[in-house]
């Protein structure tokens, strides 16, 4: 069993492809395509963390979300990754992991 965290960030920065400053609606298509995918993620104000079952899987959802901003001129992202073998549900057992070492729930 493989458990992949990916923790990214995508948008556009062409003005093509932005209201003013927001890339809201860009993010929002992005959003979509992974929630349709069923994978877990926790969507945050700087970005998304997915978590996978593969790196295939997760660099597949990268491309999803690529797709969504592929009539842009230019596409800005980052991507950092935690790969672990033998767990899974670690979008929550990491937090959960915090909270009993503090003896109590964080801020989510």
């Amino acid at each position: 069993m493989l458990s992949v965290l990916l923790e990214f960030a995508m948008f556009p920065t062409s003005d093509s492809c932005r209201e003013g400053s927001s890339v809201s609606k860009q993010v929002a298509k992005i959003i979509d395509v992974i929630d349709k995918s069923g994978v877990p993620y926790q969507l945050t104000p700087m970005g998304t963390i997915i978590e996978a079952s593969s790196m295939k899987e997760a660099l597949g959802i990268v491309e999803l979300a690529y797709e969504q901003l592929s009539e842009c001129e230019r596409v800005y992202s980052s991507l950092k990754f935690d790969i672990r073998k033998n767990c899974d549900n670690r979008l929550k057992s990491k937090i959960e992991s915090v909270e009993k070492v503090l003896g109590r729930e964080v801020n989510r």
